[in-house]
């Protein structure tokens, strides 16, 4: 079932106005989801037709479910997704998110893989904190991590993302969104659009939640070209986005030496919250197993590239090489041959 948030309603009187949400319901009940939020729901639906024919009514936002969330430090909590790929996933809701509650308002990190998730966690944020939402950062492009952002935007957030990640979104989005409608069906997708971020960040940026400051920081090409990490001021939590993997298969979509190099650099002293897998209390729990992992990739490409091999016989050597952490990382045989394919073309060039 699809719930398709009506937050706007939030952004144009926040004291009085009831937080409602559309939901798929029989054809009789749109006149009344009208009736109780006229101007929101004409606009929502205005460009969606077959929505209009199928039928809405309103329900109370604190009748949705809600992601589950857990607290990991004093006014942070994350959302731990499925280790899993999306092709091995049953609605793509994958991705850990989290939110950190600052004296004056709340920041989001990442917001699932679809309108319906960023709802879900919407509703798990006010069964917490009333506060309003002032930023959604989303970490990178991939759309576990970005395609709920229409409904924070909706709620009052401004979107920040890096300095690459618009065009990234413009470029990979409405292909990403495809073949998400094509893997899910049409009805767990519906309604996603892809947002592009209203404050971008080139080097650094900090953020005043009042009595609390997250620090915003551009990295360079490693897991994609265009993360973003958050560490907060108030408990050294770092939200590290996909440049940590726990659990499942690393993906390298960015710049693979880029990579090693950060990790290389990288130290933290509070909790690291990765992309996917569990939080890690330090950085070499953190980083330790995905570091070894990414090392062997360079260290098998690189001897494949010396030994002349073409892409088709190179991947498969690089994979066979990577076969001892099988075991340990979920999704691995899809994601080893991919990373080994874009290891292979970014390392044949050094």
């Amino acid at each position: 079932m699809f719930h398709a948030i009506l937050s706007a309603c939030l952004a144009a009187n926040p004291p009085t106005c009831a937080p409602m949400t559309l939901v798929a319901q029989p054809f009789a009940a749109l006149a009344d989801c009208k009736a109780q939020a006229p101007r929101i729901a004409e606009t929502w639906l205005g460009d969606r037709p077959s929505l209009v024919q199928g039928g809405l009514s309103c329900a109370l936002l604190a009748d949705l479910p809600a992601l589950p969330v857990q607290a990991v430090a004093q006014g942070i909590h994350v959302h731990i997704g499925q280790i899993a790929q999306f092709e091995d996933s049953p609605d793509g809701w994958i991705a850990n998110l989290g939110f950190i509650i600052g004296r004056d308002s709340i920041a989001v990190i990442d917001a699932g893989a679809s309108r319906q998730q960023g709802q879900a966690l919407f509703a798990a944020i006010r069964r917490i904190s009333d506060k309003p939402i002032s930023h959604l950062i989303v970490t990178h492009m991939h759309p576990d991590h970005a395609f709920g952002a229409e409904v924070f935007r909706e709620a009052g957030a401004a979107i920040v993302g890096h300095a690459r990640l618009g065009d990234a979104l413009a470029a990979r989005g409405p292909v990403y969104l495809d073949n998400l409608t094509d893997l899910y069906g049409p009805g767990p997708m519906i309604g996603t659009r892809v947002v592009l971020p209203d404050i971008e960040v080139a080097d650094r940026l900090d953020i005043d939640l009042g009595g609390r400051i997250l620090t915003l920081t551009a990295t360079g090409p490693a897991h994609s070209d265009n993360d973003l990490t958050v560490r907060d001021s108030a408990t050294g939590t770092l939200f590290a986005g996909d440049l940590v993997f726990r659990g499942l298969t690393p993906i390298v979509d960015g710049s693979l030496p880029g990579w090693l190099d950060w990790m290389a650099a990288g130290q933290t002293a509070g909790p690291i919250v990765p992309g996917h897998g569990p939080v890690a209390a330090d950085w070499p729990q953190a980083v330790g197993a995905q570091r070894e992992f990414l090392t062997v990739l360079a260290a098998s490409t690189r001897k494949a590239v010396a030994q002349g091999l073409p892409l088709s016989q190179a991947v498969p050597a690089i994979v066979a090489a990577l076969q001892p952490f099988a075991a340990d990382w979920a999704s691995f045989p899809d994601s080893a041959a991919r990373d080994a394919t874009a290891a292979f073309k970014e390392l044949e060039w050094e």
